[in-house]
């Protein structure tokens, strides 16, 4: 280290010990003259003070209301059948029983008993004290919809509340056969696609409700590349409002055709949420495509050279592909300037896969606790107990984000407000030319920061004095000693303004810090979607994540899992069975035989990290 760096390493840290003596000063300036919180045009009401949010019941051993597996599966085929009504899932109970969270031999576990059809139970957690931290740290709600709500169909389930995902299935039909597949794509024997009115319809709608909070729009499917709209529909979320557009895709159209990528990207598409399950061909195979790991390597190219972000998407099932976690990682580590986040989602026994044994279940579940664990072990990158949080903790982010927009802003900010037990993440630090990473938490300790976070939209004082405050609040809690090298506290401010949107004049007008910082953050996450053997209404009443249908708006776990809207609405609403779809306009390909498609040439940007073994 050169000397000057050595000096301002020095000065920083003398610094940080002047910010934590002085912070005290602030905490008491704000509780003595505390103003009242902004009332901005897109919210119901002022923003609330800590104090004012409310909080589920967590720890346990706790009780909550379930579903009986086998009663929700005979009442849907009654609905479906004729042989019951749609008004017995909007006015009853079906199979609504009540389910023990509780801690045994090491675990924590659901367990439940139906009069009819007897006991489940299923695993939470596989390290108690990892479920203990991530609940201690959920920051509390704002806005939600009571319970009741959720049992009602459509429209009014979130009147209260907003998610921070709002997808919109454009359709039904895929391009491939996988396995799992959470909606069944390809074999429930009909072909349900929105219309571009139904399309229109939802996005306008979703623009009705308050708070009026941005959300990332995701056209999902089946494949949505396969919709006659999904170009169409792209555009129209970017000019109504919303600046996180994406997309969810297997990627076979953005790797064998990269013009479609750049339509794409003049569209409006800012992120590809693209399923990956790991790092070589054979850790795909289940997916029944030879070469599906150069599919997605052609596809990340393509994306990337058309200014688009990457997610990768992982499916995590337990003895299938959880020795894949590490190089995923590692993968996208070594690709940062294209990745922005990586996003693992246990797998949930739900569509196609909801009529698993019990033993096969019991041997394939994946937990987020697991997943802490694995990236532990298979990267030796993180801590369990320091560097997870819940995806809501960044919620002061965006309350801080709202008060300084205060009564100006047309629009809230991205807030996760979901159930501590359905997501975790963590953030890295990585350099995109070197490939060098370091926990974020290792220089920065984000839980105090998120608190004094806290402390400072409570006080809600002027905008300059907040942000005078939020430069005190980083500085108290940079360890200099633990930065990168040639990482100073002035580029963390600079990028932390940059990622909570306060460096332009609306909410959303930075999309990414890849190309302007050296260091870009990295987060990987956990999202774990319920079924019907670990369904918990409280977690569901919480869920980020609305789904745009032809009924209005319901939760994500309300509608792929639990008493099974998917399944309900999509036959109501289906266009045509798939022989008369095929008559009418064409077989599209399906690939499911382990066959390897044909690619164009690598562009050879896509590093691939050395792997162990």
């Amino acid at each position: 280290m050169r000397i000057h760096e050595r000096v301002l390493r020095v000065a920083e840290i003398g610094l940080s010990r002047a910010a934590r003596a002085a912070w005290p000063l602030v905490a008491r300036y704000n509780a003595r003259f505390e103003r009242p919180s902004p009332s901005p045009s897109w919210a119901p009401g002022p923003l609330p003070k800590r104090r004012e949010r409310s909080f589920p019941q967590l720890g346990w051993p706790r009780e909550t209301d379930s579903l009986c597996p086998a009663c929700v599966k005979e009442v849907r085929a009654q609905i479906l059948s004729g042989e019951k009504s749609l008004s017995t899932l909007t006015e009853g109970r079906p199979g609504e029983i009540r389910a023990h969270i509780v801690e045994e031999g090491g675990v924590v576990k659901m367990t439940k008993s139906c009069p009819r059809h007897g006991a489940t139970e299923d695993v939470i957690s596989i390290d108690p004290a990892f479920l203990r931290r991530i609940e201690d740290l959920y920051p509390g709600r704002d806005f939600l919809a009571p319970l009741s709500r959720l049992r009602e169909h459509g429209s009014s389930s979130v009147k209260y509340g907003r998610g921070s995902v709002l997808t919109v299935d454009l359709t039904n039909r895929c391009n491939m056969m996988c396995d799992p597949c959470f909606m069944d794509a390809n074999q429930v024997g009909f072909v349900h696609e929105l219309a571009w009115d139904e399309v229109k319809q939802i996005l306008d709608d979703s623009l009705t409700i308050k708070p009026r909070r941005q959300m990332s729009v995701q056209f999902s499917g089946g494949e949505p590349t396969l919709s006659p709209h999904f170009l169409r529909a792209i555009e129209y979320a970017r000019q109504n409002g919303y600046f996180c557009v994406q997309c969810a895709t297997n990627g076979v159209r953005f790797a064998q055709e990269p013009e479609l990528a750049h339509e794409a990207k003049r569209a409006g598409l800012r992120l590809a949420y693209l399923q990956f399950d790991g790092v070589t061909n054979e850790a795909n195979s289940h997916r029944k495509v030879g070469n599906l790991f150069d599919v997605k390597l052609r596809a990340i190219e393509n994306l990337h050279a058309a200014g688009i972000d990457v997610v990768l998407v992982v499916t995590v099932i337990k003895g299938v592909n959880d020795d894949q976690v590490g190089d995923i990682v590692k993968f996208a580590i070594q690709n940062a300037d294209k990745i922005t986040v990586v996003s693992f989602q246990p797998v949930s026994f739900t569509g196609r896969d909801e009529d698993i044994a019990d033993d096969v279940r019991a041997r394939q579940r994946y937990t987020l606790s697991h997943l802490a664990h694995d990236v532990k072990a298979q990267t030796g990158a993180t801590e369990p107990l320091r560097d997870w949080f819940p995806l809501s903790a960044m919620g002061p982010f965006s309350d801080l984000t709202d008060t300084l927009m205060g009564e100006r802003a047309d629009w809230g900010a991205l807030k996760c407000g979901c159930h501590p037990d359905c997501g975790i993440g963590t953030v890295l630090f990585v350099n995109k030319k070197t490939g060098e990473m370091v926990p974020l938490t290792r220089f920065l300790d984000l839980e105090q920061l998120l608190a004094d976070i806290g402390t400072i939209t409570d006080g809600a004082q002027p905008r300059a004095i907040t942000l005078a405050q939020v430069a005190l609040a980083l500085l108290k809690s940079y360890d200099a000693r633990e930065a990168p090298r040639g990482y100073t506290f002035a580029k963390l401010v600079k990028q932390f303004l940059s990622q909570t949107g306060n460096r332009g004049g609306r909410v959303g007008e930075f999309e990414s810090d890849a190309a302007e910082f050296e260091w870009r953050l990295l987060f990987v996450a956990g999202m774990w979607f319920q079924d019907l053997f670990n369904y918990d209404f409280r977690r569901t009443e919480m869920c980020i994540i609305p789904y745009g249908t032809q009924m209005g708006e319901i939760s994500f776990c309300a509608y792929n899992t639990g008493v099974g809207w998917r399944n309900v609405i999509e036959k109501m609403k289906a266009n045509a069975t798939v022989a008369e779809w095929y008559r009418e306009n064409g077989r599209h390909p399906v690939y499911a035989k382990g066959q390897d498609l044909p690619l164009p040439r690598a562009r050879g940007t896509v590093r691939l990290p050395i792997l162990a073994g």
